[in-house]
């Protein structure tokens, strides 16, 4: 799970260009703050709650480009909530599988269940650490996401951005990226389609979106 599609699409669809400070929720090994920090001149804080992830996304952006701008944090978002801090980009790949089996192995199972992070702590901390003209950017799978966006428009945060992803051409989509911010404004809705043939076949629109992070694009 260090590098999975999900991160990639969010790292490369975040609006990062006019940032100034940015907050990575769950920064894992560090994959989507390195892809910030590649495209912007932003100052970046990625908290990890696993104390092995965070010595590993610590030990990659020392060895990164950009390690002056970045810093990792251990700790959890609720603890990390209680700063003082202003944002105006927040970003996360969290926790999806809400009801589902928790995996067997420990570490997994923190990053892929939201039992330590569920979605109503996370919305309230995003709206206390966003500036008011700030973006919240997510993935999340298509199966909820109505009632995340509910409950996000509960704190007054409403969808400003949103692309259905599609995981091969004809299929229905799985995952949503939503970029939310306090103003709401008309939406903007489109979808992209990852693989346009077989495994590995990848559409014209994901390699555009994502070219500047493979090697092989």
């Amino acid at each position: 799970m260090k590098v999975g599609t999900d991160g990639v699409l969010l790292g490369a669809w975040a609006n990062a260009k006019h940032a100034k400070r940015i907050l990575d929720i769950g920064t894992g090994t560090g994959l989507i703050a390195l892809m910030l920090a590649q495209r912007s001149n932003a100052i970046i804080d990625a908290i990890e709650i696993d104390y092995d992830a965070a010595l590993q996304a610590s030990e990659n952006v020392r060895l990164s480009p950009w390690n002056k701008r970045i810093r990792v944090i251990h700790t959890s978002f609720q603890e990390y909530c209680n700063t003082q801090a202003k944002y105006d980009l927040i970003v996360t790949n969290p926790p999806y599988f809400i009801h589902a089996l928790r995996a067997p192995d420990k570490k997994r199972s923190l990053a892929r269940h939201n039992h330590t992070l569920e979605h109503k702590s996370l919305i309230e901390g995003v709206h206390a650490l966003l500036d008011s003209e700030g973006f919240f950017t997510i993935i999340l799978p298509a199966a909820g996401f109505d009632v995340f966006s509910t409950l996000m428009s509960q704190y007054q945060l409403y969808i400003s951005r949103r692309t259905n992803v599609l995981s091969k051409q004809g299929s229905s989509y799985n995952r949503i990226l939503a970029e939310f911010s306090g103003n709401p404004v008309h939406k903007n809705e489109t979808d992209l389609i990852i693989e346009s043939g077989g495994r590995h076949q990848y559409s014209l629109q994901y390699i555009e979106l994502t070219k500047d992070y493979y090697l092989n694009f």
